[in-house]
């Protein structure tokens, strides 16, 4: 499994319906409207490499009022559970 954070510029007044546009395609798992350098933040989920270029440039850069995108592929997931062990690792001692 391939996950990608899709971050996108949209043209001004379209962000609602390039995010609805977004979430009917297979693929694409969650849209947030984000404050900052980008309009919508996309999370893609894909079996792989050839179906996330698919995804990305056949699909969602055609979506009408997208200006822009930026594609990071994930290498590795992090959960906060993980994240909290990962920081007791060594503080064994602290606890007692």
């Amino acid at each position: 499994m391939v996950t990608a954070i899709v971050l996108i510029n949209t043209a001004q007044g379209r962000t609602p319906e390039v995010a609805q546009a977004l979430i009917d395609l297979p693929g694409i798992r969650e849209a947030y409207s984000v404050a900052g350098a980008y309009d919508l933040v996309a999370i893609a989920r894909v079996r792989g490499h050839e179906e996330l270029a698919d995804l990305v440039a056949g699909q969602v850069q055609k979506i009408p009022g997208i200006e822009a995108t930026n594609t990071l592929i994930a290498f590795r997931a992090y959960s906060r559970r993980d994240l909290e062990a990962m920081w007791d690792i060594g503080n064994e001692e602290l606890s007692r």
